[in-house]
């Protein structure tokens, strides 16, 4: 399959977290993302409020990351998803960023109001780094008011809409908001946020539904141009 996608949001290296448990788990994820058209696949590990990046955990996950970079069947590149907190404003970002980029991913709460987002996001600006917004669409404080993602792609910051729930795999409401902020242009990338083999790294049957509903800006959602990676066909 012609392999044209640039996939910044996945789960598939394993870090203890919710995504992938073990290496062959992570190659699986992989190899089965390069069959659906992906050229380069962001493994991007959770840091939760309660499990945080500890040197120890760091360690663990760019250890797992090298042996199945060497591996895999596509590009893979290490990243982080960021739940925002108050300790991550005394860090410095760069630590955290998508690999190759200046981008760094963090997701809006899922629950609670935004404002750590908006504090988060405004340090990364600050660092010098673009804040890239994962499954605003998916969000208590964004389903109850929209406006929320206007304010948000006000502020130059590329909002990411999961594959999934284009998809309507997570409800109705997501997928109209998720349509609705890519018709509107708020929008700017299309993501699997996959985690394992019942939720895999897929994105090209969210892209076909996009180009039918879009037309030929539906490409740049998929292909890495938010994040300076666009290739074309690989």
């Amino acid at each position: 399959m012609d392999r044209r996608f640039v996939d910044c949001h996945s789960h598939v290296v394993p870090s203890g977290d919710d995504g992938a448990a073990t290496i062959d788990d992570g190659l699986d994820l992989c190899r089965s993302a390069a069959g659906h058209g992906t050229a380069i696949l962001f493994a991007t590990p959770h840091v939760w409020p309660y499990f945080t990046l500890s040197a120890e955990r760091e360690a663990e996950i760019r250890a797992a990351y090298e042996q199945m970079r060497l591996r895999s069947e596509l590009e893979l590149r290490l990243g982080f998803e960021l739940t925002p907190t108050a300790p991550l404003l005394q860090e410095d970002p760069n630590r955290y960023v998508l690999g190759g980029t200046d981008c760094v991913l963090m997701e809006v709460p899922f629950s609670g109001p935004p404002d750590s987002l908006f504090a988060l996001a405004e340090h990364v600006d600050q660092a010098g780094l673009r804040p890239i917004i994962a499954h605003p669409e998916r969000t208590e404080a964004v389903l109850a008011d929209p406006s929320v993602a206007d304010q948000l792609a006000a502020r130059g910051w590329a909002l990411q809409v999961n594959a999934t729930s284009l998809l309507g795999r997570h409800g109705p409401e997501p997928q109209e908001l998720g349509w609705s902020l890519l018709e509107r242009e708020l929008g700017k990338v299309v993501a699997s946020d996959g985690h394992r083999m019942t939720r895999p790294a897929h994105l090209d049957e969210a892209y076909a539904l996009a180009e039918e509903r879009l037309g030929e800006r539906a490409l740049k959602l998929f292909d890495g141009t938010a994040l300076g990676l666009a290739r074309g066909s690989v």
